[in-house]
């Protein structure tokens, strides 16, 4: 077997192959979710991602002879590290074909990058920000793949642990069935709390009516997200971006703000799940991929949450019960089956809770892992 090499990414026709690798790791998998393309050429662009700006990031490629068979990321994200006070490397949109040399040799050459820079520990799989794909899946293969969440193959887990990494943290999938009705107890909170006229909900029915809100409502993720593992906060730059880059797939009747008569306190967004269609567009959305996604859009019978959140101040006073009845009653005039509950922290108690009152069930786990690095 002819030798790996690793090599830096440091040309379009090295992004190309870098982006493209998990098109070939997974090829005889009918079932495998690709990304959509657009996206990628920008995530991994200096002068179009502005994360850029406050991380230090490196791309590797494998070979074997001439035959790329693997990719890796590493990201510095020093923004981060300093809220923390942590000086951690990050690995992230690892793929490979099953070759525990290959695995060795990338997870090798990002510790030896981390350690050059004064790092003492390596997390991943973690992006730029938990707004990324994080972790591996570890549980749950048999259940479809679904947008912005890791697409691994069931080995590179085990080959984690054989280099010596062990868990950091895990985040957990929910599948909840499209109840008939909600619990009682969410009608009585629901109709105790809208009968004050201090909150109410502000629904959308057109992207225009959507746009004015976008960038308060990532202000207020900024807010209330501050807790969350690997989250960073958004910089004026980044919301912007984010707003551009998501609202041609939003959906304005799957978005819900709460507002008291001072500010914004609170906000869900859900989408349709739109795997089918990305998957028949092969992450093309031209000349024709766009419309393929934007037809299952409309078909589709999940419901999946995106983001939400609640601030400090306000939680425990009906809120998020207001946005989860509007969020049914939406769903429910959509005639949708299913709610998936996107990934949620192991140690979130309170989200856990709301989505087992529904009779949710883990169907997946994914698990971002942790390794010391000595001194050099």
């Amino acid at each position: 077997m002819e030798e790996i090499i690793i090599k830096e990414v440091l040309t379009r026709k090295d992004l190309r192959d870098f982006i493209y690798i998990p098109a070939k790791v997974h090829r005889n998998e009918p079932d495998w979710l690709p990304p959509i393309y657009p996206d990628e050429w920008k995530l991994y662009n200096k002068n179009k991602n502005s994360a850029f700006k406050y991380t230090d990031a490196i791309l590797y490629l494998a070979y074997r002879g001439k035959k790329p068979v693997g990719r890796i990321m590493g990201i510095i994200n020093k923004r981060y590290n300093s809220i923390k006070e942590e000086k951690h490397g990050r690995f992230c949109f690892m793929e490979c074909f099953e070759d525990r040399e290959v695995v060795h040799a990338l997870l090798s050459v990002v510790e030896k990058w981390a350690k050059e820079n004064g790092m003492t520990k390596i997390v991943g799989p973690l992006g730029f920000s938990d707004k990324d794909p994080q972790g591996f899946q570890i549980e749950g293969f048999e259940y479809p793949q679904f947008i912005t969440s890791p697409t691994n193959s069931p080995y590179l887990p085990r080959m984690m642990e054989w280099e010596g990494y062990i868990k950091e943290v895990d985040l957990v999938n929910y599948i909840i069935k499209m109840p008939k009705e909600l619990p009682l107890i969410y009608s009585k909170v629901y109709v105790r709390t809208a009968k004050t006229d201090e909150f109410r909900i502000i629904e959308f029915q057109s992207k225009k009516e959507i746009e004015p809100y976008i960038v308060p409502v990532l202000e207020l993720m900024n807010e209330t997200f501050s807790e969350i593992y690997g989250f960073v906060p958004l910089n004026e730059k980044e919301k912007k971006d984010l707003a551009k880059r998501y609202l041609p797939i939003l959906d304005p009747e799957l978005i819900k703000v709460v507002a008291s008569r001072e500010e914004y306190i609170g906000f869900v967004v859900g989408m349709p799940d739109i795997s089918a269609g990305i998957r028949a567009a092969n992450g093309k959305f031209f000349p024709l991929g766009i419309f393929k996604i934007l037809k299952e859009m409309k078909k589709s019978k999940k419901l999946m949450l995106l983001l939400g959140g609640i601030k400090k101040d306000y939680r425990g006073q009906g809120i998020d019960v207001m946005m989860a009845v509007k969020m049914y009653e939406s769903a429910l005039r959509r005639k949708m089956e299913t709610i998936d509950s996107h990934l949620i922290l192991e140690t979130n108690s309170r989200m856990r809770a709301e989505c087992e009152r529904l009779d949710g069930q883990v169907v997946k786990r994914f698990r971002i892992y942790q390794k010391s690095l000595p001194d050099l």
